[in-house]
């Protein structure tokens, strides 16, 4: 998990929700200096975004099987395949609702990001 690029918090606790603002695909660099986007395009992008919004779900007790909607964003709708299909390896058969925006932009010069819910029935 890393910083956030922005003045919000990463996750929110709503009662049984939780909310993750979106997410980049940001990981710290070999020698442990500051999150960088991973190379490779929007797919490695989408893959790390994933993997850092569950970093944050596990924070607070749960896992990308109690995720129930998200939001992915993405700079070329001509990325929308390999978006797909990185989005599939991470959700395996579990598949949340979903909404896929074209934007003209996102921070820090990323290709994707994600927003993810989450209900823990549990709770």
């Amino acid at each position: 998990m890393s910083t956030p690029v922005g003045p919000y918090t990463p996750i929110v606790e709503a009662g049984p929700w939780l909310v993750c603002s979106g997410q980049l695909g940001l990981a710290l660099a070999a020698d442990g200096s500051a999150p960088g986007l991973v190379a490779g395009g929007p797919a490695p992008e989408l893959t790390q975004a994933i993997a850092n919004a569950e970093a944050l779900l596990t924070t607070h007790g749960a896992t990308l099987a109690e995720v129930v909607k998200t939001t992915v964003f993405a700079t070329d709708p001509a990325d929308f395949p390999a978006v797909n299909e990185a989005y599939v390896a991470a959700f395996g058969d579990h598949r949340p609702a979903r909404s896929m925006v074209a934007v003209s932009a996102l921070p820090m010069g990323a290709t994707v990001e994600i927003e993810v819910w989450a209900y823990r029935s549990g709770s």
